[in-house]
């Protein structure tokens, strides 16, 4: 009957799993509970699994027993939620996906040196919370579809920054804007847009005009997830749903499609994705034809204070 076209890369990336290793291996050396602090990354299948072997997720630090060991979730916390924690005595492994630390640094240079920062992003979102922490005084968080709420004294010195999950496009559609109003907005030494997200937009664009419907795995308050729907529609799909796995996929988005498009979000297990390919396949779409953007060979290694625990002295 159809075909489906599998995008790749998808799934995780090298920050998500290095934060669930992170978990695992916090809870094989050190013993049941290990406390994190919010969702370790957002998927619900990646915090049941880990719950199940003894992980417990809380949102904020007071929900912690003093002296307990907490790991902070591959999203980031501000300065002011590590120094919580020190005042608590908790005993902490940090998670935080690199390229977000890597914002977070800019962040505080750029405070440093009298600029007011303009984060691109949305601020409920956890890595945008952290971010802004870093300087508080200095960041104007900007939403990229309510641009003209910014407020900013027309001579400020000012830099743009964004959260590392949105759509590229989008992102740089903003800055074009914000610099119409504010000519004076200089660029950060480099996008903050990571490699994963950028890769797995790209490759979802290769296909999506392809496709009469495609199908994202990845759950609601996957911000990178969400943005792979978006991506897909405004490069040619016909339509896109996001489906947390596949007992949420609608046999009646298959009605006059012939060809699905499937990828997922970058906190997203592989076996969630074979699962809906064999969904598919049982409904007459077992026609799969890999289409593969680039190889991902990024890896990160666990954080410090793991390492530190495996090479004693």
């Amino acid at each position: 009957m159809g075909r489906v076209l599998l995008a790749a890369p998808r799934g995780y990336c090298a920050g998500v799993e290095r934060a669930i290793l992170t978990v695992e291996e916090a809870l094989k050396r050190y013993g049941r509970p290990v406390y994190v602090r919010k969702q370790i990354v957002h998927n619900t299948h990646v915090v049941d699994d880990l719950t199940s072997r003894g992980a417990i997720f809380v949102d904020e630090l007071d929900e912690v027993p003093e002296g307990a060991l907490v790991v902070f979730s591959a999203h980031g916390v501000s300065p002011a939620v590590k120094g919580e924690a020190d005042r608590r005595g908790l005993r902490t492994i940090d998670a935080t996906c690199p390229l977000v630390t890597k914002v977070h640094k800019e962040a505080a240079r750029l405070a440093g040196t009298g600029y007011e920062i303009v984060l691109i992003g949305h601020a409920e979102h956890e890595e945008v919370e952290g971010t802004v922490g870093e300087a508080p005084d200095h960041i104007h968080v900007v939403d990229p579809a309510r641009l003209d709420e910014l407020t900013i004294g027309g001579s400020a010195r000012m830099s743009w920054l964004s959260q590392t999950t949105l759509a590229v496009e989008e992102t740089m559609e903003a800055v074009a804007r914000l610099r119409e109003r504010f000519p004076q907005l200089i660029d950060p030494p480099s996008d903050d847009i990571c490699y994963a997200s950028q890769n797995r937009q790209e490759a979802i664009t290769r296909i999506a005009a392809k496709c009469d419907l495609v199908i994202v795995v990845g759950s609601a308050n996957s911000s990178n997830s969400r943005r792979l729907v978006e991506v897909a529609v405004s490069a040619g799909a016909r339509a896109a749903h996001l489906v947390d796995r596949s007992g949420d996929a609608d046999e009646r988005w298959l009605d006059g499609v012939e060809t699905v498009g499937v990828t997922s979000g970058a906190s997203v297990p592989e076996g969630l994705v074979t699962e809906l390919l064999d969904w598919l396949a049982t409904r007459g779409y077992a026609d799969v034809e890999p289409v593969t953007l680039t190889e991902e060979t990024l890896t990160f290694s666990l954080p410090h204070e793991l390492r530190a625990a495996r090479h004693p002295g």
